[in-house]
């Protein structure tokens, strides 16, 4: 079993205690991770602060080598990093080896913004008085960052805070998910084979108080946050003077019309509602049907679930894997019992062995009970029919959640209605809400938080602008 230490300004470091890792699966250890307490998250706070004088004077072509050899050592590391995304977070192998496909791409997409962080000049000769006056902007880097991440995406997320934040010279803090944080150390170890200057990364698995440093401590000056709302909203009220991001997830839904290329549209929502069992932010959890095609998808959707192999992450065949904790599971487990006495019906699924849980497909749920009104984030989907395309879009809008929606038609009127009217971060037209390409802007609105990521757009995040004003006229 293979033991994980800290990474503290440059070195891996004993923790104050060590933790054993489960299996997801079948609960076997699978790791030994070393855990910072509050002492130990302060030397790394120290250390990315002294690390800062230095990123912040890197040139870009210095970040973007960095940044590269980090896509390039990830890539050459592939088995190894999925093999460890499903040990511990219980990702079907298939589905983890494209996790890390991924972050190659992300931190190589970010190599190449850091030579993109461009200026603005200004004229600024508006009036007689301003004339020969010009301006003249920049971003400069924040300094500090902290990253805290979740269990779903171990690589792909951390590499979402720490590979902006490296292609623009601020230094980073990362506090991983505990029970996949094997995963965010093997990738500092690939970070600390580059030429980052000592404490430009730190990677600290802590409890909840150590954490709390980074909230409180002055030096950091951004928190960069994906979880819960339960977690993410009080996270901001702590660090009322930081700049702050929050991700935190929603309950996507998708629409879909009678003119939509249905055999694509069942492929891509088999897909969406149930990769990764359902633990994803932006995986389908409501699909409305249009009635004059909803028995036809329906009845297909249904055929293709059932083919779905449950099961050990580790084999090639697993389509769907445990949840990460028997709670989750068993919870989830609650919320289709609490449909089903209120009246749904269980089209497939529904039933739990341990952390796994079948895919599961409801239909005649109100849709203020849990399993429709709230993030399930479990391989669960609940079909509602419709008859009027605004109507549609208006019950998509009835949930406290804004971060992405999907929408199935051919018609460019309807697309452009479904911009203006869904009140989310992203509208993805002729494909599922889950679909998400890294360079992209990515982020949602109401409780599924607020700023966005998406590498220059993270990177803007990230940075501050400063404006020098140049006077040409320098005498009567």
């Amino acid at each position: 079993m293979t033991e994980y230490k800290l990474w503290i300004n440059g070195q891996a470091v004993d923790g104050f205690e060590t933790r054993e890792i489960l299996s997801p699966y079948d609960g076997t250890p699978v790791a030994k991770v070393h855990f910072a307490n509050r002492a130990l998250m302060q030397q790394a706070i120290d250390s990315a602060a002294h690390a800062f004088q230095q990123t912040k004077s890197l040139s870009s072509h210095e970040r973007y080598k960095i940044l590269e050899k980090i896509s390039q050592t990830i890539a050459d590391r592939k088995e190894e990093l999925a093999q460890s995304i499903a040990l511990v977070a219980g990702k079907p192998i298939r589905s983890a080896r494209t996790e890390v496909e991924r972050a190659v791409n992300t931190f190589l997409i970010a190599a190449e913004e850091a030579k993109r962080i461009y200026g603005e000049l200004i004229p600024l000769d508006l009036t007689p008085a301003t004339k020969d006056r010009w301006g003249l902007v920049r971003r400069f880097p924040l300094g500090v960052i902290a990253g805290i991440t979740p269990f779903n995406f171990p690589l792909n997320l951390v590499a979402h805070k720490m590979a902006p934040a490296i292609a623009s010279g601020n230094a980073f803090i990362l506090r991983p998910a505990s029970q996949v944080s094997p995963t965010a150390l093997l990738l500092g170890e690939i970070v600390h084979s580059t030429d980052i200057p000592p404490g430009g990364v730190n990677i600290l698995p802590s409890s909840y108080n150590a954490a709390e440093a980074l909230l409180e401590e002055e030096q950091v000056k951004m928190v960069t946050f994906t979880g819960s709302p339960a977690v993410g909203w009080p996270l901001k009220k702590k660090a009322p003077k930081k700049r702050v991001t929050l991700e935190l997830g929603g309950n996507a839904a998708v629409v879909i019309e009678p003119d939509a290329d249905l055999e694509y549209a069942i492929s891509r929502c088999l897909l969406g509602a149930f990769a990764y069992a359902g633990q994803i932010c932006i995986s389908i959890q409501r699909i409305f049907l249009h009635e004059k095609i909803y028995d036809r998808f329906l009845n297909e959707f249904i055929a293709q679930t059932k083919k779905l192999k449950v099961g050990n992450p580790l084999e090639e065949e697993t389509d769907v894997g445990p949840m990460i904790t028997l709670e989750a599971a068993e919870q989830i487990e609650q919320w289709i019992q609490e449909a089903v006495e209120e009246g749904a019906r269980i089209l497939t699924g529904g039933k739990r062995e341990g952390n796994l849980v079948e895919p599961t497909i409801l239909e005649n749920v109100k849709p203020e009970l849990r399993i429709s009104w709230l993030e399930a984030f479990a391989p669960v989907v609940v079909i509602y029919k419709y008859n009027d395309f605004s109507q549609a879009l208006e019950n998509v809008n009835y949930s406290i959640y804004g971060l992405q929606a999907g929408v199935f038609t051919h018609n460019l009127n309807k697309a452009f209605q479904a911009f203006e009217k869904l009140d989310v971060g992203g509208v993805i037209i002729n494909d599922i809400p889950t679909f998400r390409v890294d360079h992209m802007p990515y982020g949602g609105v109401k409780e599924s938080g607020f700023g966005r990521e998406g590498l220059r757009y993270a990177i803007e995040e990230m940075t501050e602008l400063k404006l020098m004003v140049v006077n040409l006229k320098t005498e009567l």
